[in-house]
C-alpha cells in the first residue's frame, strides 16, 4: 500500500518538524515513530493528548505507520466531554508526552508515552511497517457539538491523501516548503494540513507553540514559505503591520513584519472568515493576497481561492480538483452559478469521511442521493463558480419575513463600518417576521459607538432592505471557540 508520507521510507537529513528549539529530520523522524508503531499494533484505537508539541506529532505519524485508528483529544476539553468523546471511541491506551498531566478520565487509561527522538539516527532503526488500505481509518476527530453531542468522524486514510494531494496541486505546495503555524493538533486545519500536509510533500513545518507577530515575522524571514491561520490571527497581523500593535509599537516594526509577510509564498486563511477590512489592510501592506479555503471536519478540504488568480474577499474559492459541489434549494433542487440564491452547500468526492462512529443513522441522514453530503453550511454560486459562505444553516440562517438571509453576509458588511472592531448576527423569535436580526457589536471605541440607527442605514445601504439588523447590541467581547469562530448559543441577552 502506498504512504501517507513516503520520505520516511528514504529518510535523510531534511528537517521535518521543529517544534520550538525541538527539531526531527525525516530519519529521525522514522526512527522515533517507527519504535513507537509496534508498540500500537493490535490494538482498536488511541487517544492522542494533542497538546502543540513535537510528541503529538510523532504520535500521530506513529499511529499511521501501525495502521491505528488515533483520537487525537482537545487539552483544553472539559471533564463532560472528555467522558462522552472516551465513551464513545474507547480507546485502549493514550499516547503523551513524557511527563504532561492528564485529567482523571483519560489517566485511567494504560499510557504509552511517546519516546524521545533518538540521537545520531541515520535511517530508520528497523524496516517500516506495510501500511493498511486506502479505506482504513486513520482519525476518529469529534465535531465541535454546536447542535448536539460531538460526533466522532472517521477520517480514511484515502480521505487525508486526497485532500492534501488537491491541496499541493492548487497551490503549488512542493517539499521545497516550509510551512509556519501556530494553530491547535487536534483537528483538521492544524493536525491534517498543518503537519500531514508539509510530512506528505516531504517539505518542512515549523510549529510557534503559540502564535505571535514577532515570531511569525522571524520565522518568513528566516526560512519559512507558507503560513496557515485563522482570522483572528490574520487581523492581529493586519494591525501590526498597521503599526498598532507592533512589537514595540513603531513604524519600523510594522514594516518588518510587512516585508517579513509578504517575503511568503503563500499565506492561507480558514476555519472561519476573514473580513474584507483585514484583507485588504494586509494586501496593501504586503502585497500579498491572504488565500481563503473552505473546508469542515467530515469533508476535509472541498475549496480554495487559486493563488495568482481571482481572489475576491468574502468567498472561499473554486472547488479542489476531484470535488463535486452543489448549492440546492430546500426540496434538493441544484441552483445554478450567478443566481445569488442562498442554498445548501452539498459535496462529492473521494475527499469525504466514512462516516460517524457509533452512528449509522447520523451517517445516512448526513447523506443525500448519490453520495452528496449534506453540509449545512449556507452560501451564494458567484457567477465565476466561486463560493460565497453566508453562514451554518442551524445557527446562522435567519428566515425573516419571508426571506432566507445568511447571517454571515451581514455580518462582512458592518465590520466594514470603521466604528466596528467586532460584529455577529443572530436571529431571534419575532412574532410579526417570524424571526428578527440582532447585532452584536464590538465598538472600535467603547465611549463613543456607533449607533444603532448609523449601523441600520449601514447596512440597508449595502445590501437589500429586509437584511437590516432589528436591533444592536453592544458587547466587550465576542465569545470564540480555540479556532476563532464566535459561539453563537453563547450570545444571549443580559436579563
Amino acid at each position: 500500500m502506498s504512504s501517507l508520507v513516503p520520505a520516511l521510507a528514504t529518510g535523510g537529513s531534511r528537517r521535518a518538524l521543529r517544534f520550538g528549539e525541538r527539531s526531527l529530520s525525516y530519519a529521525e523522524l522514522a526512527a522515533t515513530a517507527g519504535a513507537l508503531a509496534p508498540r500500537l499494533a493490535g490494538v482498536g484505537r488511541v487517544a492522542l493528548w494533542a497538546t502543540p508539541s513535537l510528541e503529538t506529532a510523532v504520535g500521530v505519524v506513529a499511529g499511521l505507520l501501525a495502521g491505528v485508528p488515533v483520537v487525537p483529544v482537545n487539552p483544553r476539553i472539559g471533564e463532560k466531554e472528555l467522558t462522552h468523546v472516551l465513551g464513545d471511541s474507547t480507546p485502549e491506551l493514550v499516547l503523551a508526552a513524557p511527563g504532561a498531566e492528564l485529567p482523571g478520565p483519560l489517566a485511567g487509561l494504560p499510557r504509552v508515552d511517546v519516546p524521545d527522538h533518538p540521537t545520531g539516527a541515520t535511517g530508520p532503526a528497523a524496516p517500516l511497517p506495510e501500511e493498511p488500505d486506502d479505506e482504513a481509518t486513520a482519525l476518529v476527530i469529534y465535531t465541535s457539538g454546536t447542535t448536539g453531542p460531538p460526533k466522532g468522524a472517521l477520517i480514511s486514510r484515502r480521505a487525508i491523501r486526497t485532500t492534501l494531494d488537491a491541496l499541493a496541486e492548487a497551490w503549488a505546495w512542493t517539499g521545497d516548503d516550509v510551512l509556519v503555524h501556530a494553530l491547535p493538533l487536534f483537528h483538521v486545519h492544524g493536525l491534517v494540513l498543518g503537519i500531514l500536509g508539509p510530512l506528505r510533500r516531504g517539505g518542512s513545518v515549523h510549529h510557534l507553540g503559540r502564535f505571535e507577530a514577532e515570531t511569525v515575522a522571524a520565522e518568513l524571514a528566516g526560512e519559512g514559505t507558507m503560513l496557515f491561520g485563522v482570522p483572528t490571527m490574520y487581523h492581529r497581523l493586519a494591525e501590526a503591520v498597521g503599526g498598532t500593535q507592533a512589537g514595540d509599537g513603531d513604524g519600523e516594526s510594522a514594516a518588518a513584519l510587512a516585508a517579513s509577510l509578504g517575503k511568503a509564498r503563500l499565506l492561507v486563511s480558514g476555519s472561519a472568515a476573514l473580513s474584507r477590512r483585514d484583507h485588504e489592510a494586509l494586501l496593501a501592506a504586503t502585497g500579498r493576497q491572504v488565500i481563503e479555503r473552505y473546508g469542515m471536519t467530515e469533508t476535509l478540504m472541498n475549496t480554495s481561492m487559486v493563488p495568482g488568480g481571482a481572489c475576491t474577499p468574502g468567498t472561499v474559492g473554486v472547488p479542489l480538483p476531484g470535488v463535486e459541489l452543489r448549492l440546492v434549494e430546500d426540496d434538493g433542487t441544484p441552483l445554478p452559478a450567478g443566481s445569488d440564491v442562498v442554498g445548501e452547500i452539498q459535496v462529492r468526492g473521494a475527499n469525504l469521511f466514512s462516516g460517524y462512529l457509533n452512528r449509522p443513522e447520523a451517517t445516512a441522514a448526513a447523506f443525500a442521493e448519490d453520495g452528496w453530503f449534506r453540509t449545512g453550511d449556507m452560501a451564494v454560486l458567484e457567477p465565476d463558480g466561486s463560493v460565497r459562505i453566508v453562514g451554518r444553516r442551524s445557527t446562522d440562517l435567519i428566515k425573516s419575513g419571508g426571506y432566507k438571509i445568511g447571517a454571515g453576509e451581514i455580518e462582512t458588511v458592518l465590520l466594514d463600518h470603521p466604528g466596528v472592531a467586532d460584529a455577529a448576527v443572530t436571529g431571534e423569535p419575532d412574532e410579526d417576521l417570524g424571526e428578527r436580526i440582532i447585532a452584536w457589536i464590538v465598538p472600535v471605541d467603547p465611549a463613543a459607538p456607533p449607533t444603532a440607527d448609523v449601523l441600520t442605514a449601514h447596512v440597508a445601504g449595502h445590501l437589500a432592505p429586509h437584511k437590516r439588523p432589528r436591533e444592536v447590541r453592544f458587547v466587550a467581547a465576542l465569545p470564540r471557540n480555540d479556532m476563532g469562530k464566535i459561539i453563537k448559543r453563547a450570545l444571549v441577552p443580559e436579563k
